[in-house]
């Protein structure tokens, strides 16, 4: 595992939404790599939160890519809209849909990286026909739908287990492993550690007054479970 840097993706559902230039602005400098956006539709999760508008306003505040979470239902119809919004990861949860596969291949012919999430419960079997079309993978430590939830320790094993899995893969095929739900300083080096390569964190960066350095902090734990 020596050699690789985590890559941070700060969670702007997270965020102070009245200050939303500034809060993403902060993360930037404290060294993130992608800002994360969690779209929510009421149905898929209890919540409901952002649209296409959301994505543009990131895009407008920086040049980072943007990874947008689609918890949602009938992901395919909003591809084309968040694509052209600014979008440049679209993951898409495998228990709200049953064409996985063709929506992956979708996700890519707009130009965009196709990422496939699955829910604790979920097994890694799930993607065994995907796999060749997956850019990301998204292990859920949480059960997803609201910020600030504590992290489900399970999936640490679900990570390992993913890490093997992926690494064992045919040539050309390398998703990126991310993690997202509970993260923060204190169990960052965990799950670098178990396998992750992108790490989501809301609450464990925005929770603060400092999140410059709450990234920054989040960088170090997460480099450390690489030593």
């Amino acid at each position: 595992m020596t050699g690789r840097r985590p890559l941070l993706a700060p969670s702007v559902l997270a965020a102070d939404f009245g200050r939303l230039a500034e809060e993403i602005t902060a993360v930037v400098e404290g060294g993130a790599d992608w800002i994360h956006v969690d779209v929510m539709d009421g149905h898929f999760v209890p919540n409901l939160t952002f649209g296409a508008e959301m994505i543009r306003t990131a895009r407008r505040v920086t040049d980072l890519p943007i990874d947008v979470h689609l918890m949602i239902e009938h992901p395919e119809r909003v591809f084309d809209e968040y694509v052209e919004a600014g979008a440049g990861v679209l993951t898409l949860h495998v228990e709200a849909t049953c064409h996985l596969h063709r929506h992956l291949q979708r996700i890519r012919e707009l130009g965009a990286k196709a990422g496939a999430a699955i829910n604790p419960g979920t097994p890694l079997s799930a993607l065994d026909a995907a796999w060749e079309e997956i850019d990301l993978l998204l292990v859920m430590s949480v059960n997803p739908g609201w910020a600030g939830q504590a992290f489900i320790r399970s999936a640490l094993d679900k990570l390992r287990t993913a890490r093997e899995r992926i690494d064992r893969l045919p040539d050309g095929v390398r998703p990126l492993l991310e993690v997202d739900g509970g993260i923060d300083a204190a169990n960052a080096a965990e799950v670098t550690a178990a396998g992750a390569d992108v790490l989501v964190s809301g609450s464990g960066i925005y929770r603060g007054d400092d999140p410059a350095g709450s990234t920054r902090a989040l960088r170090a734990a997460a480099q450390a479970g690489l030593s």
